[in-house]
């Protein structure tokens, strides 16, 4: 995914100690996504995670869900170092090295297949539509018979943003580079099912996000 300028609402990392970083939002929203993913993951085999970020998330859904094995993967450097370092704070057997990966860019799957669960938080409304239906082509592939694809994050709702903070967030996002901003959760619907995927259940989050659950038959 090509770094580009995007508001300091966007995604908001703060240092902390050593390579570790911090953000406010993953603190928040870490916790009501590994009870999500506790409801519908598979209890063991690999975990996916694309775009982790700080690490915050990993480590939260690694405690959460011992039985999984956690591949963490992000393609700055530095967030990389984060994660590493956020693993090793909290101890987790179950969490492997980062590893870099930019799921934006096709054929990534090849590299990553037959996972078990792939989790996605809080990126398509980063990145521009191609990229998003790019990433969403591969997770098909990657994924295991059986296994589950579980996206999260801010969405168009039938065309419309449901609250005077979406409408801010978005406007934002959209001033900063025109090709990215909210994407339609039916869109996202629609390019799963197309790859094969079945919609397992979406879910109403904190904060007016979604959670969009798919399995590979």
């Amino acid at each position: 995914m090509t770094q580009r300028p995007l508001p300091p609402s966007a995604s908001v990392a703060e240092p902390r100690e050593g390579d570790r970083l911090f953000a406010p939002s993953a603190a928040r929203n870490a916790g009501p996504i590994a009870d999500l993913l506790a409801d519908v993951a598979p209890p063991r085999g690999r975990a996916l995670e694309i775009a982790s970020g700080t690490g915050q998330h990993v480590v939260t859904f690694a405690a959460r869900l011992p039985g999984l094995t956690w591949q963490p993967t992000e393609p700055d450097a530095a967030r990389r170092a984060s994660i590493d370092a956020h693993a090793r704070d909290a101890g987790h057997a179950n969490i492997l090295a980062a590893r870099p990966l930019d799921a934006c860019t096709p054929g990534w799957a090849a590299a990553h297949g037959g996972q078990d669960l792939i989790v996605l938080c809080n990126l398509l409304h980063l990145v521009p539509m191609d990229e998003a239906l790019a990433l969403l082509d591969e997770v098909p592939l990657a994924l295991a018979s059986g296994g589950r694809f579980v996206v999260y994050g801010p969405f168009r709702r039938a065309g419309r943003l449901t609250s005077d903070g979406d409408a801010r967030f978005d406007a934002e996002l959209r001033a900063a580079d025109p090709r990215i901003g909210y994407k339609e959760i039916d869109a996202v619907r629609d390019r799963l099912t197309a790859g094969g995927l079945t919609l397992v259940e979406t879910r109403e989050m904190p904060a007016n996000n979604l959670a969009l659950v798919a399995k590979r038959p």
